[in-house]
């Protein structure tokens, strides 16, 4: 059996003399495969430079936006720089605020604790690289700024509650003289009694003054008693916490309420003649713990007390 064979007739115009081709079959074959390789060819070749083409596309836009991304890394590395100096002043107030609280400054080395912690690796010679070095740069300065900021947080929360507390009892500690008059008699174990001419501890001091001078409280408490003593006449006794109590007796009016609370030179009551009285005065008393102490410990002189 002969094998099959294609005749193309090739026709051209005008007066051109008609071609013949002839093909066998394996011929014809031949041409397809060339032509089906010349196409693949042709569109590996297509899709080589449209990826290439998107690539550069692609490392273009990269590019622009580690430019980008570069510039902000710098701009934030600046403020982190700036942050740094105004926290390290910080601490240095810090240290003059814990010592007017009367605390110990921060450990240098808890300070250097809160400042230190493991670095970035060393980034590789690509752009790339030097970018994220430069990031993590960045990121262990913000952990440290906020290990700082934190530890000083702590820091003046502590001051503060020691100033705070250190005033309260500055507050209810007696340092002015009640009333304005003159010292008549001393605090003493043992006297004679003006009157009962009876040796007597006198657990207070007398402070003649005009009747009804103001007599004002020495310091910031609550008043526990108010009215008629044996004695003493018309009193107050004012409670100023930390195991400190106030008397005042011989009063000819009492201004306050039990209950009340007071503070540093408030009118407590009036100097009168009550009680077991010669002349009119105020008989003051301060206890601390229960114990009577001589009340001129707890006047200070104006300069200091105001």
């Amino acid at each position: 059996m002969s094998k099959r064979r294609w005749t193309i007739v090739v026709v051209p115009q005008g007066s051109s003399a008609t071609k013949i081709i002839e093909l066998s079959q394996t011929a014809l074959k031949l041409v397809g495969s060339l032509a089906v390789a010349v196409a693949a060819a042709v569109l590996l070749l297509g899709y080589g430079m449209v990826g290439r083409s998107v690539d550069l596309t692609r490392a273009e836009r990269l590019e622009r936006e580690n430019t980008i991304l570069a510039g902000r890394l710098e701009h934030l590395g600046g403020r982190l720089s700036g942050l740094s100096d105004t926290v390290t002043a910080l601490e240095q107030r810090d240290t003059q605020v814990r010592l007017l609280a009367n605390l110990d400054p921060i450990d240098p080395e808890v300070r250097a604790a809160g400042i230190g912690g493991p670095g970035p690796r060393a980034a590789s010679g690509s752009e790339e690289g030097e970018l994220l070095g430069r990031a993590g740069q960045v990121r262990v300065s913000l952990e440290a700024l906020i290990r700082r900021a934190n530890l000083l947080s702590g820091s003046f929360r502590e001051a503060a509650d020691s100033l705070a507390r250190h005033a309260d009892r500055l507050g209810a500690t007696p340092s002015i003289m009640p009333t304005a008059g003159w010292l008549s008699s001393a605090f003493s174990r043992m006297r004679s009694h003006p009157i009962l001419h009876k040796a007597r501890a006198h657990e207070g001091i007398d402070v003649t003054a005009p009747m009804g001078a103001p007599i004002e409280a020495p310091a910031n408490g609550r008043v526990i008693q108010t009215g008629w003593e044996a004695g003493y006449g018309n009193v107050v006794v004012i409670d100023h916490g930390y195991g400190v109590v106030t008397k005042f007796a011989h009063a000819s009016r009492i201004l306050v309420r039990q209950g009340a609370r007071v503070k540093r030179g408030d009118r407590i009551a009036l100097v009168g003649n009550t009680g077991l009285s010669t002349h009119p005065h105020l008989h003051y008393e301060v206890h601390v713990n229960g114990r009577p102490v001589d009340p001129r410990r707890y006047i200070l002189p104006d300069v200091i007390a105001d």
